[in-house]
C-alpha cells in the first residue's frame, strides 16, 4: 500500500476535525473556569463591600455623636468664661451667695 491512498487521505481530515473539536472543548472549559472564578470573585467582593459599608455607616453615626458632644463641650467651655454663669453655678452647687443676697429656698418633696 502506498502512503497516499484514498483511505489514508480521509483519515487526516478526521484527525484535524478531532483536533479542532478537542481545541474547542478545551477553550469552552477554559472560558467556563474563567467565568466561574470571575463570578466567585465578584460575589465575594460584593459581600465584603456590603460589610465595609455597614461598618462605615456605624462609624459615621459614631462620628456624628462625637461631633455633637464636642460642640456641646465647646459651648460649656465658652459659658465658663462668663462671670454671671460662674455665679449661677456657685449658687447652685456650693450654696455660695454674694453679700447682701438672701437665698430663697423651697422645700422639695421627697419621693
Amino acid at each position: 500500500m502506498n502512503r497516499f491512498t484514498a483511505e489514508e487521505k480521509s483519515n487526516p481530515s478526521k484527525n484535524s476535525a478531532a483536533g479542532a473539536k478537542r481545541r474547542r472543548v478545551m477553550w469552552i472549559l477554559f472560558v467556563a473556569v474563567f467565568f466561574g472564578w470571575a463570578g466567585y470573585t465578584y460575589f465575594n467582593q460584593s459581600a465584603a463591600i456590603t460589610d465595609k459599608g455597614e461598618q462605615l455607616a456605624k462609624k459615621q453615626k459614631t462620628s456624628e455623636s462625637v461631633t455633637a458632644s464636642l460642640n456641646q463641650l465647646k459651648y460649656e467651655v465658652s459659658r465658663l468664661n462668663d462671670d454671671e454663669y460662674i455665679g449661677q453655678l456657685a449658687r447652685k452647687w456650693y450654696n455660695i451667695y454674694p453679700q447682701g443676697e438672701t437665698p430663697i429656698r423651697t422645700e422639695q418633696s421627697e419621693q
